[in-house]
């Protein structure tokens, strides 16, 4: 068992949030536990051995509302203090992080450096207080000095490789994208497509596709292709495999127990769509959140063998196109509550180990719903995930970026301050600049473009309004793109020999 004190304004606090909180486990994996928030305390009782560290939806005083980890630690009989334990967290990350981007004594970090000095500084003095409440103080200024300057960190750490893109001209001639809503079929939306991205991903989906058994509908799907393709709009489209709510046909539950049944149903879907779009359709999202939305609570092997059918049928049929296998949640929340679910990274790690041909990830990054995989994390949190997936040595393709613009949506927290339409703009800018540093991401599609999206979960997480009025988000977008594309089009600077 793991007990953490948790004081508010001195006073062992009695409101104590434990949405989205669960146990994290070595390589960052989630464990199984049960979690309560009991007399000033957060106890939580341990399905495994081995040293945890709690990750919990905490506030910080200049960062927002954010989801952070404490440190690993062993069990003890009395209760760690919570707030010490995140500081000595996000600073050991900081550490770490620093290390694999050679950042110590790199020139120009030097006021971050002495940030992250105050910091160390204001956690020793929490180790050296006797009085609990006066060490939760010194440890929220710590946290609160150490998120604001790791953020700081990773821009820094962004900035100098976003720089030798930009001069090696390495980026993706079309980068930047959007999730287009197939329902909307109007001239203003067709519009602000046309005018602010590279490319768009087509959702097509198995339960629109063929909404009862047999009986198959092209109509919406048809329509769109035929405009895209006119216009000369690239296309990515998918997810052809996915087991997330709205996704699959009614019908398809009758075989729920029938795995051979479903694994030849989703060869024929898959082959169907395929052989009719293969050619107007750069890349697919083949598989999406398998590892994460296991609804039909298939087995580990089924789960891979699944991948595995998909990814290869798509090579076989559309070998010119790129494959995508599409990660959800990316930090894993889902896999303490589910155990019949898949760890991200393992999922990952698998699916290039065991030799699936596919070509690419896929990684979504949406934030603000109080809904597992969607908790706030920092900029920091993601600069160090995207770090994480791109140790596969695979490209990486960001297929689902978004966030808020009203605090309705905040129930998972907020980055720095309230949403608002300003505040996504600016995590719009921090995000873009952070994801497109990475020299193996090769592209970034906004999640939806307007507010009132069929699909969306986010209801206030478009980049125009339900009116198609523009937000500050959608000028931002259009500023970066046009930095990156001019970029990304001029030939790479010749260098002569020495």
């Amino acid at each position: 068992m793991l007990r953490f004190s948790v004081y508010d304004n001195g006073d062992a606090s009695g409101r104590i949030s434990i949405d989205g909180a669960y146990l994290v486990g070595s390589d960052g994996v989630p464990l199984r536990a049960e979690i309560e928030a009991r007399d000033g305390e957060i106890v939580c009782t341990k399905r495994a051995p081995g040293p945890a560290g709690l990750a919990v939806l905490w506030p910080v005083k200049g960062g927002g509302r954010l989801l952070l980890e404490s440190a690993r630690l062993p069990e003890q009989d009395k209760p760690y203090n919570l707030h010490l334990e995140l500081a000595r967290g996000r600073l050991m990350r900081i550490d770490h992080k620093r290390e694999d981007w050679g950042l110590f004594d790199f020139p120009g970090v030097d006021p971050i450096d002495t940030e992250l000095r105050r910091a160390r500084d204001l956690f020793v003095h929490a180790l050296q207080s006797d009085d609990p409440r006066q060490a939760a103080a010194y440890a929220d200024d710590a946290l609160q000095t150490a998120v604001v300057a790791g953020e700081r960190l990773s821009l820094f750490h962004a900035d100098i490789f976003l720089t030798r893109r930009r001069q090696t001209h390495a980026f993706n001639r079309r980068p930047l994208g959007c999730v287009l809503d197939p329902a909307n079929t109007s001239d203003a939306y067709r519009q602000r497509i046309r005018e602010a991205f590279d490319f768009v991903h087509l959702p097509m989906l198995w339960r629109h596709i063929e909404p009862k058994e047999q009986e198959i509908n092209w109509r919406s799907v048809d329509a769109w292709v035929e405009w895209l393709n006119r216009h000369k709009v690239p296309i990515m489209a998918g997810p052809l495999v996915s087991f997330q709510d709205g996704h699959l046909p009614d019908w398809l539950f009758i075989y729920e127990h029938d795995y051979d049944a479903i694994r030849n149903l989703i060869f024929e879907h898959v082959r169907r769509v395929v052989e009719r779009y293969g050619k107007h359709v750069q890349r697919w999202v083949v598989v999406s959140g398998i590892h994460a939305a296991n609804t039909l609570h298939f087995s580990f092997e089924q789960l891979m063998e699944l991948t595995r059918v998909g990814a290869t049928l798509v090579k076989q049929l559309a070998p010119r196109s790129t494959s995508l296998v599409d990660l959800t949640a990316p930090w894993g929340e889902y896999y303490s509550r589910n155990q019949r679910t898949i760890p991200p990274m393992l999922y990952a790690d698998m699916a290039v180990q065991s030799g699936i041909g596919f070509d690419a990830f896929g990684m979504q990054f949406q934030f603000g719903p109080g809904l597992d995989g969607m908790f706030v994390r920092d900029m920091f949190q993601i600069s160090s995930m995207i770090d994480r997936i791109g140790n596969l040595g695979k490209p990486l393709h960001i297929t689902g970026a978004q966030v808020p613009s009203a605090v309705a949506a905040a129930d998972g927290g907020v980055w720095r301050q309230s949403w608002s339409e300003e505040v996504q703009a600016r995590w719009l800018r921090e995000f873009f600049h952070t994801a497109l540093s990475k020299p193996f991401v090769e592209t970034i599609t906004w999640r939806d473009l307007a507010d009132d999206a069929s699909l969306a979960v986010i209801p206030s997480g478009g980049l125009i309004r339900a009116d198609y009025s523009p937000k500050a988000a959608f000028e931002a977008l259009l500023s970066l793109r046009h930095d990156i594309l001019g970029a990304a089009r001029k030939p790479p600077r010749q260098v002569e020999a020495t």
